[in-house]
């Protein structure tokens, strides 16, 4: 059991015998009445996000969900294909359960994935990735104009906005949380 004021941002529960993922919280202590927590929560299985709101203190069933490091091995019509570090298992995820996320997945990228009751119900992409740029147009001296953004087309077929002096063939530094560019790598 979890108490709701120990909801945080990634935390499986369960609710009504389904599996449900916080994406969003906030602790609310109005000047009258009781505290409580606004949450946006995921369901696992269906993807659906709704808002729910529970009493401070309330107790909830936490899911017991089991974090592995796997290998992405290669994707194909049936999904992405990942490897257990440790057991050496082969497992296959669907696109919807990694989210758009997914772009930014290349072979070889180790990434956490969520188990429970040995069944994959998501993946964990590091925060900052690095991948090449393989099309963009090319930047010229001078183009430091602040703010000026131009698409670049990742190794991973994503497409990303980078400012106007990154070149095709460089690598650089991706937000995978936001699709954001952050910096040239090198």
């Amino acid at each position: 059991m979890i108490s709701s004021n120990d909801l945080r941002g990634g935390v499986t529960i369960v609710i009504d015998g389904q599996l449900w993922t916080v994406v969003e919280f906030l602790h609310v202590k109005p000047g009258k009445g009781s505290a409580f927590v606004r949450t946006r929560i995921k369901n696992v299985k269906s993807g659906a996000t709704v808002e729910r709101t529970f009493r401070a203190g309330e107790k909830l069933e936490r899911a017991t969900v089991d974090n592995r490091q796997m290998q992405m091995l290669y994707n194909d019509a049936d999904g992405y294909h990942f490897m257990d570090q440790e057991t050496f298992e082969n497992i296959t995820l669907q696109r919807d359960l990694i989210g758009e996320r997914a772009d930014f997945l290349k072979d070889g990228m180790i990434v956490d994935v969520q188990l429970h009751d040995g069944v994959p119900i998501g993946a964990d992409l590091p925060a900052h990735v690095e991948l090449r740029i393989v099309k963009t147009d090319p930047g010229f001296r001078g183009d430091t104009a602040t703010g000026t953004t131009k698409p670049a087309t990742l190794e991973t077929g994503a497409v990303i906005q980078v400012p106007l002096f990154v070149n095709p063939d460089d690598v650089v530094r991706i937000d995978t949380r936001d699709r954001r560019y952050i910096g040239r790598v090198g």
